[in-house]
């Protein structure tokens, strides 16, 4: 699992930059909220193999949601569930 191999690096700032989202099940696909937490209105959905950029992650309770951007399209931004996301 990506969490556990790289959380040591997060004090460092290596985690940011490009990822593509994975790990979504069937034809569901990834949401992209407003804010950190899913109490935040859904932007977009994002399917598996999308390639977004990483600003800055934080932990909100049991998961660590990140800032991101669209890579094709870097005015779209919101925030994303870091278990869904592997690096490029």
């Amino acid at each position: 699992m990506i969490c556990a191999s790289i959380a040591p690096a997060f004090a460092k700032d290596t985690w940011r930059g490009r990822y593509e989202v994975y790990g979504v099940e069937g034809e569901d696909m990834l949401k992209m909220r407003a804010g950190p937490g899913t109490g935040y209105v859904v932007i977009v959905g994002l399917p598996n193999g999308t390639e977004v950029r990483v600003d800055k992650c934080e932990q909100i309770g049991a998961t660590r949601w990140c800032s991101i951007s669209l890579e094709r399209a870097r005015g779209l931004k919101g925030y994303v569930s870091w278990a869904y996301l592997r690096e490029l």
